[in-house]
C-alpha cells in the first residue's frame, strides 16, 4: 500500500500550490521546474496534451531531484500508465469515468486525484476508494461556495479546486478547511513559457508563497 508521505494527501497538504504546466518544447521543462521550486512551489502538474508531457516529467525527475511532478489531463487508464511509466509522482484527471476509477484503484503503489464537478461524481470517486479530489472546473461549478456546502455531506473529503482559479480568488479558496491546495494555470502563463521567461514565473510564485504564507497567518 502507499505510504501516507506518497498519498495524494500526502503530497498536496504542504504544497497547497500548485503550478498548471503545459509543456509543448521539452527544453523548457528543467528551467521551468527551477524557477517554482526555488520559489517555494515544488509540486507540478504536468497535463498530459501531447507527446513531449511524458518527457518533460522525466527531465525533471532527473534534473530537479527537488520537484515533484504530477501528470495531469489524465482521462483513460492508458494515459494513467504512461502517467506511471514516465516517473509522475503522482496523477490528476479532470473528470472520472468507471473505468478510470477502477484502474486507479489497482494501482496502489501510485496515488491518483480523480476530478468531480458534482455530488454524485464525488460519491462515486469516494465509493471507487478516492477521497482526494480535483474539483473542476472550480470557478463554473459555484466556486468556493460549492466547497463550502459540500463540506457538511461530505466531512472526509479533500479538494484541490482548479479551473477559473486565480490570484484574486486564493484567500477564499485556501481558507477553507476542506481545500488542501488550489491549483491554477495563472502561475505559468503561456507567454511567458513561450518567451522562456522565467525570472517573471519565478517573481510571480514568489509572490503567491508570500501571500499564502500570510493567509496560514491570518487564518
Amino acid at each position: 500500500m502507499t505510504s501516507h508521505s506518497e498519498s495524494p494527501l500526502g503530497l498536496l497538504e504542504p504544497a497547497r500550490l500548485v503550478p498548471l504546466i503545459a509543456i509543448e518544447r521539452l527544453e523548457d521543462a528543467v528551467p521551468l521546474a527551477r524557477a517554482f521550486v526555488e520559489a517555494g512551489l515544488p509540486t507540478l502538474e504536468i497535463a498530459l496534451r501531447n507527446k513531449v508531457a511524458p518527457h518533460a516529467i522525466r527531465e525533471i525527475r532527473a534534473h530537479v531531484p527537488e520537484a515533484i511532478p504530477a501528470a495531469g489531463n489524465v482521462m483513460t487508464p492508458h494515459d494513467l500508465a504512461i502517467a506511471r511509466e514516465a516517473g509522475a509522482r503522482f496523477a490528476f484527471s479532470p473528470g472520472s469515468t468507471p473505468a478510470l476509477l477502477e484502474a486507479a484503484a489497482a494501482m496502489t503503489d501510485f496515488p491518483f486525484v480523480p476530478g468531480v464537478a458534482t455530488a454524485s461524481e464525488l460519491m462515486m470517486a469516494i465509493s471507487a476508494g478516492f477521497h482526494v479530489v480535483k474539483f473542476f472546473p472550480g470557478a463554473a461549478m459555484g466556486g468556493p461556495a460549492a466547497l463550502r456546502s459540500m463540506g457538511s455531506a461530505f466531512p472526509h473529503a479533500r479538494f484541490v479546486p482548479t479551473g477559473g482559479t486565480n490570484e484574486d480568488d486564493l484567500d477564499d479558496w485556501l481558507a477553507l478547511p476542506n481545500v488542501i491546495a488550489v491549483g491554477g494555470s495563472w502561475l505559468a502563463p503561456k507567454d511567458e513559457i513561450d518567451r522562456r521567461d522565467w525570472a517573471s514565473i519565478s517573481a510571480r510564485a514568489k509572490a503567491a508563497v508570500a501571500r499564502h504564507g500570510a493567509i496560514r497567518r491570518t487564518a
